[in-house]
């Protein structure tokens, strides 16, 4: 209990309850710090309740419509296949309750003070927490802050009524007839390509010349032609202007090499990335905290700011917004804390994206490799030439793995297909140990598994593949 307006006195406060902020509250907990995590919202943060976990539980709910509708080509038929989207929603909920009990029950387990309401500085070593029902000031030695991101609103495209952020889409009590959506990213590309296997008429309004601009095009293409499979309409290359809307529809006026065009759907979802959590009532300019020109906070190689007792990760500082990268900035920070001697390194973060089909990348493209001044030789080996993918009528796909031609190390590898997000793994511990080809290649892989296209194309590379020609 707090005697006047005295301070509290903790090891470690953590600013932020996502998989950032409670990863390194758990991992500060375990080296022996006395832990305080302060979130407005929700243990497990945007990831667990309004994000990664929801968005996931509804795309798998698509799967199962979609492959529920056309099983003919395994002999099975159903008729009259219906989608109780309320149902969907009280899946999707269960999934979301059931992760963040699991983190509420973390935090008991590591002795972890959990502070529901907002967090002010007050200086580099006190800050004040509040909600509605009390306001205690707390000294402490060191600070992550883990406040994550929100998404972007444009100003001729303000949320509201019909205009949709991503939280808003996840929510929605019913399936659209139709749908607009601004920017091919991973989160319009999911969303929308979810909500077409549902059968909404989608239109996607980006502004590059392909949608997943981050991937190679040999990987978007497939995506692409999916899209195209369940009506979605793409429109690249075009910038989108204004938007009207009643209470029934929403009408987009775009341009498209200068010709005016509008489309017309019963709502706009709009996702054109994420805007740190660096503003508001943090008092991080009270402190002098150093942010970039994007408003990220400045990080070196352990998550330390320019205030040597403070430190920061995730989607507040600069790099990709994932959740993965977060955890493990966290884990990091929390143990530069305690004095050891942990550095990032991201060379094995991947990158993966739930279309259809999954899309996933880590460490470098052949491109990237070439800049860098390696001597490159890489390879693609399609899942049309697995025996797994083709029973799982999923043929559509490959793996490619880029190598350096010198000494055949594993440099990077790209894989666009089904289960892509968990085939990944394997090349991100292969570059992570400085595996070779050979390695892969002469590691015995389980028969008939997605996993054998992992050592087959890596004996590709190596230039004697067995089930496809050289």
């Amino acid at each position: 209990m707090v005697v006047g307006d005295a301070s509290l006195d903790i090891d470690t406060l953590v600013i932020g309850a996502g998989p950032g902020g409670y990863v390194a509250a758990i991992r500060a907990a375990q080296l022996g710090q006395k832990v305080l995590i302060v979130d407005k919202s929700e243990l497990g943060g945007v990831c667990l309740n309004r994000g990664c976990i929801p968005s996931k539980a509804l795309i798998a709910a698509a799967h199962q419509f979609e492959s529920a509708q056309h099983g003919e080509v395994f002999g099975v038929t159903a008729e009259n296949v219906k989608v109780d989207f309320a149902k969907t929603q009280e899946f999707k909920n269960s999934v979301v309750k059931k992760m963040t009990s699991g983190v509420t029950s973390l935090m008991k387990g590591n002795k972890i003070e959990v502070f529901n309401g907002e967090c002010m500085f007050i200086s580099d070593t006190e800050a004040r927490v509040f909600n509605d029902h009390e306001s205690p000031r707390y000294r402490f030695k060191h600070c992550i802050i883990a406040t994550g991101s929100r998404p972007i609103e444009l100003k001729p495209f303000p949320f509201g009524g019909r205009i949709l952020s991503s939280t808003e889409a996840l929510e929605l009590p019913e399936i659209p007839k139709s749908m607009i959506v601004i920017g091919g990213g991973y989160i319009g590309a999911e969303l929308g390509q979810m909500y077409s296997k549902f059968g909404t008429k989608v239109t996607i309004i980006e502004g590059l010349d392909t949608v997943l601009p981050g991937f190679d095009k040999d990987m978007t293409r497939l995506v692409a032609k999916n899209m195209a499979k369940t009506g979605i309409e793409i429109v690249t290359n075009a910038k989108a202007e204004s938007a009207v809307q009643n209470d029934k529809e929403v009408t987009v006026k775009y341009s498209v090499g200068g010709e005016s065009k509008e489309v017309t759907a019963d709502y706009l979802l709009v996702t054109v990335g994420r805007r740190p959590n660096t503003d508001g009532e943090l008092g991080l300019d009270l402190i002098g905290l150093e942010l970039d020109e994007r408003g990220l906070i400045k990080v070196d190689h352990q998550g330390r700011t320019s205030i040597p007792t403070i430190f920061a990760i995730g989607d507040v500082v600069p790099g990709l917004a994932l959740a993965h990268k977060a955890s493990y900035e966290g884990k990091i920070a929390a143990e530069a804390i305690a004095g050891l001697t942990s550095v990032v390194d991201y060379k094995v973060i991947p990158a993966v994206v739930f279309t259809d089909p999954e899309c996933s990348s880590v460490g470098l493209t052949e491109k990237e490799a070439k800049d860098k001044g390696y001597k490159v030789k890489s390879g693609k080996f399609p899942f049309a030439g697995n025996g797994r993918a083709v029973s799982l009528n999923s043929p559509e796909g490959f793996i490619k793995i880029v190598a350096n031609s010198e000494n055949n190390l594993v440099l990077g590898a790209q894989i666009v297909g089904i289960e892509a997000s968990n085939l990944i793994a394997e090349l991100g511990l292969a570059i992570e140990m400085g595996a070779t080809l050979e390695d892969i290649a002469l590691t015995i892989h389980a028969h008939p598994t997605l996993g054998e296209i992992v050592m087959e194309a890596a004996e590709l590379v190596e230039g004697h593949p067995i089930h496809v020609m050289k």
